[in-house]
């Protein structure tokens, strides 16, 4: 007689998932910004999630063009807490700021905050008209020197929270308007490098770049 067949219980991998709601850090009103599934706690310490400013406060429609990275911290029963991993200019926004016959100016450098952590900062600075290369450089030492002074006094959540605001791009707008005419002053891009007590070594922050603006 042939042998009966058994049968082979199947796991259903999907429903032993925990799913859990993700939440923004403090500063942004520990907001929910997905709900995921988890297959463990600790695959899920590091996982980042994308969103956006408009996402978070639903204010201005303009806020779309800011899109801002969690990373999970910390896992919960039902939520998990999360700290700000960077933020950036959507491409299209960026590239709507560029005009003929101007000048764009980055400037990229690592700060540390007061409490230790080490941030990259991408500032940029659209001018009204081409500028030459003594005006670039006191551009970005101008920059510079605020950015500096601000991570110095400030903590990296409340940094963080004055970039997204963009108050450090103003300040940083109203020191420049004595060097040059200008547009528009933002920082377009931060990157967490570095948290307090990690001995990583920090990779260098790109070149410097030197883009004359072209048409939009």
């Amino acid at each position: 007689m042939p042998k009966a067949k058994t049968r082979t219980k199947i796991k259903d991998k999907w429903r032993e998932k925990k799913w859990v709601v993700i939440e923004a850090p403090a500063p942004f009103g520990n907001t929910p910004v997905a709900y995921v599934p988890l297959t463990t706690d600790e695959t899920a310490i590091g996982r980042v999630i994308e969103t956006t400013l408009f996402d978070l406060q639903k204010q201005d429609p303009q806020q779309y063009a800011i899109k801002l990275y969690f990373q999970i911290d910390k896992v919960g029963e039902s939520k998990a807490q999360t700290i700000m991993k960077g933020h950036e200019y959507a491409r299209e926004y960026l590239r709507s700021m560029v005009r003929r016959g101007s000048s764009m100016v980055n400037f990229i450098r690592d700060y540390q905050t007061k409490d230790g952590f080490l941030v990259r900062v991408y500032t940029v600075v659209f001018t009204q008209g081409r500028i030459n290369s003594s005006k670039k450089h006191a551009l970005r030492l101008a920059a510079d020197k605020i950015v500096r002074k601000k991570a110095e006094e400030l903590d990296y959540n409340t940094f963080c929270q004055e970039v997204v605001a963009e108050k450090i791009a103003a300040d940083i707008q109203e020191q420049v308007r004595k060097i040059s005419q200008v547009r528009k002053v933002g920082i377009r891009k931060t990157k967490l490098i570095r948290r307090p007590g990690e001995t990583v070594e920090a990779p260098p922050p790109e070149a410097e770049e030197e883009v004359e603006a072209v048409a939009a």
